[in-house]
């Protein structure tokens, strides 16, 4: 997820959402609040979406022991056997 999108579209939506919700009740005051809550429920969402994302990856790293063969991606379609990098490992010396 590319945030600066994320939030272009957020904006979007929430004002489509405004414009509607003016058109339907008439009121600004009833147009602010529910847009309001509709940004605080879009924002709660990509916080919890981007939770999922690095809960998944480092779960998926946990997986893999450095200098192991990792588990191939697809079943049998890459004969290499693929190994996990990490550059610049604390501690240790990249030379």
């Amino acid at each position: 997820m590319f945030a600066p999108r994320v939030f272009v579209s957020m904006i979007g939506a929430l004002g489509v959402f405004a414009i509607v919700t003016f058109i339907l009740t008439g009121s600004a005051w009833t147009t602010a609040w529910q847009t309001l809550v509709c940004a605080v429920l879009l924002q709660a969402g990509y916080f919890i979406a981007v939770l999922v994302l690095v809960a998944r990856e480092s779960r998926d790293r946990r997986k893999l022991v450095p200098g192991q063969p990792a588990a191939s991606a697809s079943a049998g379609d890459d004969k290499e056997s693929k190994t996990l990098h990490v550059p610049n490992n604390p501690g240790h010396f990249n030379s």
